[in-house]
């Protein structure tokens, strides 16, 4: 005869609902379409445009300057690109380790990952930022080891705490996303929870958790040019600099900034278009 498992694990709304709940993880979803970048590169043409009929004719043309400083543009937002990944990865792997400590039977560690999640998960992404630069030293020494700490690594670390708290708010919910009965029908072929967990449950939740780990993902990117209020030298940055480069002309500001929107929309919109394919493909149906 089957007993229930040590924690009763409650059963979540099925994915498609939970990313449809705001409420679920505090994150705004991201639902890019193709129209979205065809209104943003009307908005860039039609600034541009405006520009060029407002500037002397002695000047250069705003095409002109965008192409002249793409490199430097895009040297800036691959830097955005690459502080996205490594937030990314730190935040995953141990926002896995405490999803997993959310749903732990035993009380001390669940309630300890509980506190944690619920911290980075309500403090605002630009404090822990300013708190990751002022706190963390310029250069440090390990086991006799001296090295530099820069600003972008550090807010990498800064990124990656409230990272780490949604996912692992997406473990937990994958996981209680699986039926009790997986559970509890595991547990009577004689499974100790361990093996449950790892070669029942989390094979069946993994392929749920990969649409909003996606979404988070692309939220993360958007979320980087906070870096250029902490002094690191983003894609945000290097705009304002190409801007103070070209002398007193504000009608390059649109223009410059719509360019940066553009570049953040063809990193993005891939991610987003392939989140609605997953979403459809693991939709959980009562």
């Amino acid at each position: 005869m089957s007993t229930h498992p040590t924690k009763p694990m409650a059963v979540l709304l099925p994915l498609p609902d939970i990313l449809r709940n705001r409420d679920a993880h505090k994150l705004p979803i991201i639902r890019l379409t193709w129209w979205h970048g065809a209104l943003l590169c009307a908005l860039l043409l039609a600034s541009a445009t405006i520009a060029d009929a407002a500037s002397a004719p002695a000047k250069a043309g705003v095409f002109a300057i965008l192409l002249r400083w793409t490199p430097l543009l895009l040297s800036g937002f691959g830097l955005n690109i690459l502080i996205s990944v490594m937030s990314m990865g730190i935040g995953t792997a141990l926002g896995a380790f405490l999803g997993l400590a959310l749903i732990s039977p035993n009380r001390p560690l669940s309630a300890t990952a509980w506190a944690v999640t619920q911290f980075f998960r309500n403090a605002p992404w630009l404090v822990l930022l300013f708190f990751m630069i002022f706190i963390l030293p310029y250069h440090m020494a390990i086991g006799g080891f001296t090295f530099t700490l820069p600003d972008w690594v550090k807010a990498v670390i800064g990124l990656s705490l409230p990272v780490m708290a949604n996912v692992a708010e997406i473990v937990r919910g994958g996981v209680q996303s699986i039926p009790k009965g997986q559970w509890e029908a595991s547990e009577s072929l004689g499974f100790t929870r361990h093996q449950q967990l790892w070669q029942i449950i989390l094979p069946q939740a993994v392929k749920r958790m990969i649409p909003p780990w996606m979404n988070l993902y692309a939220i993360l990117t958007t979320s980087t040019t906070l870096a250029s209020i902490v002094g690191v030298s983003d894609v945000v940055t290097l705009a304002a600099q190409v801007l103070s480069a070209e002398g007193s002309r504000p009608d390059l500001l649109a223009p410059i900034y719509g360019y940066v929107l553009v570049m953040f929309y063809l990193y993005i919109y891939p991610i987003a278009w392939a989140t609605r394919r997953l979403e459809r493909k693991y939709q959980v149906r009562n």
